[in-house]
């Protein structure tokens, strides 16, 4: 009986066992700055009543914000809390925190009523005081520049800020009154605001190695790489020779045979044809000419020999003439 009562008094808190709120166990931020926190929640408490506040009890946790207390909040308070029902998270920002800070947080969603617990869920926050880098290894090609980035907490914005070769303290260089220090190989410049940057110029191969930004007697390891810069080398390309694919592919030579001349007789009979014509043609011109030749004057054609050889004087030149047919013989005298 007694078990039974004591198990019926367990009942209102299982849900806050139940992970229906999640979200970090532990946080760290540096001083000064702003830490925002993220609470996931089930489906079914949606439309409920969030909180955040300051304890590990929610008796006597100190309420900071409530989602249901949104239009009172101070612009410049330091926690500030936003509810997404459709992504099911409600998120919780904290600003400007100091070391004192530190300490034990709750997500929680009020449920209400006596016999149901709040859903909640419990993280811790660690505000530190120092300096960091935003990147501890960074890269450079030879000639080009690079810029480390340190963020130091609040109590050292007046402190001292310095950046130097690790192992050689002598090679520190440190800011002025005004945060700044500049020459022509290194720049640094503090904002005052919890960051300062270092620019390495005209970095040189001797350049690489490790470095400590340091604000007070806060002091981060920075590792510095310097790749050497690319060659220009002429590249001479050798292109293999052409080969002509038209000729190497150029089908062997066909014999001629039968079938092929045959092949072709459509146009061979009519180039036998048109020569034909031609030497025929040609002859009866040849015929023709010997004929006319043949039928010329024998008188005026041998008046004309005569004429040539006895230079034009025909007075005391004899002619004869010789009949074949009669055997006789007749001279004429001119």
């Amino acid at each position: 009986m007694h078990f039974f009562i004591f198990v019926l008094g367990l009942l209102p808190w299982i849900p806050a066992f139940l992970c229906g709120v999640t979200t970090g166990k532990e946080l760290t931020v540096m001083e000064g700055q702003s830490l925002t926190i993220p609470c996931h929640y089930e489906p079914q408490y949606a439309s409920y009543v969030k909180y955040w506040c300051q304890g590990r009890m929610r008796e006597f946790c100190t309420s900071l914000a409530r989602t249901d207390n949104l239009h009172s909040a101070n612009p410049e308070d330091k926690v500030t809390i936003f509810d997404d029902p459709v992504q099911l998270v409600f998120t919780v920002t904290m600003s400007n925190l100091k070391e004192e800070n530190s300490g034990w947080y709750m997500c929680g969603v009020e449920i209400g009523g006596v016999w149901s617990a709040d859903v909640v869920a419990y993280t811790y926050i660690k505000v530190i005081h120092g300096i960091s880098a935003v990147s501890s290894q960074l890269s450079g090609e030879e000639g080009s520049s690079v810029t480390v980035e340190c963020i130091y907490s609040e109590r050292y914005r007046e402190s001292e800020k310095k950046w130097c070769r690790s192992g050689d303290w002598s090679s520190c260089l440190l800011t002025g009154s005004d945060g700044s220090y500049e020459d022509t190989s290194v720049a640094i410049n503090d904002d005052r605001t919890r960051t300062f940057t270092i620019t390495l110029k005209k970095l040189q191969m001797r350049d690489t190695g490790w470095y400590l930004c340091s604000a007070g007697q806060q002091q981060i390891s920075v590792h510095v790489l310097v790749t050497p810069r690319p060659t220009t080398t002429a590249v001479s390309v050798t292109f293999p020779p052409t080969t002509n694919h038209s000729a190497k592919y150029l089908p062997p030579p066909k014999p001629i045979t039968k079938e092929s001349w045959n092949n072709y007789s459509h146009i061979w009979e009519p180039l036998m044809v048109c020569a034909s014509v031609m030497v025929f043609v040609g002859l009866a011109m040849l015929a023709k000419r010997l004929w006319k030749l043949h039928k010329q004057d024998p008188v005026l054609e041998t008046k004309a020999r005569l004429n040539k050889y006895s230079g034009g004087d025909l007075q005391n030149t004899a002619v004869v003439f010789i009949n074949k047919d009669s055997q006789d013989v007749h001279m004429y005298r001119a």
